[in-house]
């Protein structure tokens, strides 16, 4: 039984099937392959269909991106105010305030 511990191949017949075989889905890149495979077997109706499906997904990934910088910049420019409003009220000198949260004196002066 000793031997059993020190033979490397002990229990090796249990991972075989998982060394031997690869899953074409998740190795090497045969998803993409299998997927690009499948629609090259398309009808030309059927590829109307996906090319549609796609532009459809990249259009509606792109308004939802723009509005989702464009509220990031909304509330970057919100947060710059409200600093500078919080620093004058502290006596910040106007001149610095502008400088550091790159407004205009007048922007500044104006809270």
């Amino acid at each position: 039984m000793a031997d059993d511990k020190n033979d490397n191949s002990y229990g090796k017949e249990l991972l075989e099937p998982q060394e031997r075989y690869i899953n074409p889905y998740t190795d090497f890149g045969f998803k993409k392959l299998f997927e690009q495979a499948e629609i090259a077997q398309y009808t030309p109706a059927e590829r109307r269909e996906y090319e549609a499906s796609v532009k459809n997904y990249w259009d509606y990934y792109s308004t939802m991106k723009s509005a989702l910088n464009r509220g990031r910049a909304e509330g970057r420019a919100d947060e710059k105010i409200d600093n500078a409003r919080s620093l004058k009220e502290n006596g910040v000198p106007v001149a610095i305030i502008a400088k550091s949260l790159g407004l205009t004196e007048d922007e500044v002066e104006r809270l």
